[in-house]
């Protein structure tokens, strides 16, 4: 195994996101049909350090490399459903689309797909490339998960196994991944399977009007805007021009889309702290609410966005 240090490029392929949209559209589609598996999640270069490395210290992650296309993979994918499901959340399956997410795909270093990677603690073990069955599956994950076992390398409470009861990261993973059903959550997705951005964004501006205290419309809303903002943009282009212009806010601007849809969000964020205190008048008040409303992508209680609040205030005053 080698250790991991995970760090995507904030230069993403922005129309990788046809795909996501409509692996997310799948796994709603399933959800609504009482299919889902609650120990599965889709990640991709902005999430992949929270679902996959973060989690992987407390709890094994298989992860999945996929190709959407490929019926081999989609074989793969349906047995690793079936075997996770039955897991009762002794380990976490997450599924990464090698079509949305090229970067993260070349960052693993992964050279066919379908493949599969155990995550522990923070550590990559590669397996399997290719077709494979269930029974195939199954009989490499006992003997990988054994020998992490007997190596030390899985948390100290798990039994080494791929079945077992359901701990507390089983039972959050369960509950994470139950399906919402809110009418403007199917409206919206809806509106971006089309690829229409702008009507998403409609549907939860409305639903943010209505209910001011809706924080997950609010941070969907956030979201809806920001990958609409990049979808004609280069990202190569656009992080030279900031570059070049430090106080530039149409450039500054545009390159902390691209550090937020990165997953870099400190540096999203100091970048626009930056442009507060180096600009004044209308350029300032433009960089403040470019930098408010990339806020709105985090939780309100996450400490990232406490510390630029924090900095922000001092750039102000």
């Amino acid at each position: 195994m080698q250790p991991s240090d995970f760090s995507p490029n904030s230069a993403v392929d922005l129309g990788a996101r046809k795909a996501a949209m409509e692996r997310e559209a799948k796994q709603r589609a399933a959800e609504s049909a009482g299919r889902s598996n609650p120990y599965a999640v889709n990640v991709d270069e902005s999430n992949f350090q929270a679902q996959v490395l973060e989690r992987s210290m407390s709890v094994p992650v298989v992860l999945a490399v996929l190709a959407g296309w490929s019926e081999q993979s989609k074989q793969v994918e349906d047995a690793l459903d079936k075997i996770s499901a039955a897991s009762g959340g002794n380990w976490l399956l997450a599924k990464v689309d090698s079509e949305a997410s090229p970067r993260l795909v070349q960052a693993l270093q992964v050279p066919s797909t379908p493949m599969i990677v155990v995550v522990v603690q923070g550590q990559l073990l590669p397996g399997p490339a290719g077709p494979a069955t269930e029974e195939q599956l199954t009989g490499w994950l006992v003997e990988a998960f054994a020998a992490l076992k007997e190596q030390g390398a899985l948390p100290a409470d798990h039994p080494g196994t791929i079945t077992a009861e359901p701990g507390a990261e089983g039972a959050q993973a369960a509950e994470d991944e139950q399906p919402q059903g809110r009418p403007v959550d199917i409206e919206a997705q809806e509106a971006l399977d089309r690829g229409d951005f702008e009507a998403a964004e409609a549907v939860y501006a409305k639903a943010v009007k209505a209910d001011s205290g809706d924080v997950e419309s609010r941070s969907k809303l956030a979201q809806v805007r920001l990958v609409a903002r990049l979808q004609d943009v280069d990202p190569t282009t656009a992080l030279q021009a900031a570059a070049d212009n430090p106080t530039d806010v149409t450039a500054q601007t545009t390159a902390a889309d691209i550090d937020m849809y990165g997953g870099k969000f400190e540096d999203a964020f100091d970048r626009l702290i930056t442009l507060v205190r180096d600009t004044r008048d209308e350029d300032r008040d433009r960089a403040r609410t470019h930098l408010l409303g990339l806020f709105e992508l985090l939780p309100a209680g996450d400490p990232r966005v406490g510390a630029a609040r924090r900095k922000l205030t001092s750039a102000l005053f």
